[in-house]
């Protein structure tokens, strides 16, 4: 291979929260999936954690927004941008600009056309040779599954804009369910559940901290955490107000959300064939993505639908980290490639 057809290899998981690369076994890019863009010029002044602490912050010159919704790609062009930049993030150590080859996830239930946008997109962000797989998938073998086995294999994939719970076997998908409830749904249910209950206004960057900070999907746990503070604008007279919130009223006001997870998990496992619902059954279902960390969330799974629920390890680098098995083994995984 000659000097000028070096090539880089770059695993990318393009999620509605968060961004994250891998290059040479390493995950050397992880960031919100953030933009700030002046809007006087139209051009990009922010991407990443700089533009997230920009976020609710703002004047009128400057706007921040996220390219990706519900697990697709909102603005384009606001994409396009945000993953040029991050890849701009990585140190090369060489004196020109590589060629890339490129595997990217995509939602299982994406459409043609969002299929083809992603690959629009990486094309245009440097990617020359450019792969695509599916996110339960990639998820499915960064968790460390044999995706190839004729047993059958649960994983539920809670991201940022959308769950994606999905049996495998014999290397294909079975059957799956996307849903828009994931952690975006969360924050935006405690966003609501302060102003109503509280009468107190929170943004969104709050309610991440609360959801961190208190979050739970069961209303008794074994480790509580401690109480967090919240402070804020009184809605009904603009008074500053400072309260403490519970890890109980945030697992209330979480219940409808989780609910139709659980239906959802319930919904898929009714089309499984009944010898891959033994096999899952014994196996048990595996969480993967940043919402799978939610407190007594595995527990409060187990108990509602009668089998063993796991974390995955490192659930919030499942995905990306199966994306980089699948790069680094492309023609052991070139039948899952899209």
């Amino acid at each position: 291979m000659g000097l000028f057809s070096f090539q880089q290899e770059l695993a990318i998981d393009l999620g509605t929260a968060n961004t994250r690369i891998i290059h040479k076994d390493k995950v050397v890019v992880n960031e919100p999936s953030i933009v700030a863009i002046d809007t006087m010029t139209g051009k990009m002044i922010a991407i990443g954690e700089k533009a997230r602490q920009m976020h609710g912050k703002i004047h009128e010159n400057i706007e921040t927004f996220r390219p990706l919704r519900n697990g697709v790609i909102a603005d384009f062009d606001a994409a396009v941008q945000m993953i040029r930049g991050m890849i701009k993030m990585i140190k090369w150590n060489l004196l020109f600009t590589p060629s890339l080859k490129i595997v990217v996830c995509i939602p299982s239930g994406c459409t043609e056309v969002e299929r083809r946008a992603v690959r629009d997109l990486t094309e245009l962000a440097g990617g020359r040779n450019v792969y695509m797989i599916y996110e339960p998938m990639a998820a499915a073998i960064g968790i460390g599954i044999d995706v190839e086995s004729p047993d059958g294999s649960m994983v539920v994939d809670i991201g940022g804009g959308i769950t994606e719970i999905t049996v495998i076997a014999l290397g294909g998908i079975v059957c799956n369910q996307t849903i828009r409830v994931a952690g975006d749904g969360f924050t935006s249910d405690i966003q609501a559940y302060m102003r109503h209950q509280h009468n107190i206004r929170i943004g969104e960057s709050t309610a991440e901290e609360i959801k961190f900070g208190v979050g739970s999907a069961l209303p008794e746990l074994e480790n509580p955490p401690p109480d967090f503070n919240v402070r804020g604008p009184n809605i009904m007279t603009a008074m500053a107000i400072e309260i403490s919130i519970s890890y109980q009223e945030i697992a209330h006001c979480l219940d409808k959300s989780i609910s139709k997870i659980e239906t959802a998990i319930l919904s898929v496992l009714e089309q499984t064939p009944s010898e891959l619902y033994a096999d899952i059954f014994q196996r048990g279902i595996y969480l993967a993505g940043g919402s799978a960390l939610l407190r007594g969330l595995d527990k409060r799974l187990t108990d509602k639908i009668n089998m063993p629920f796991q974390v995955a390890e490192d659930p919030l680098l499942a995905v990306v980290r199966g994306t980089g098995i699948s790069l680094k083994n492309i023609s052991k995984f070139s039948f899952l490639m899209r």
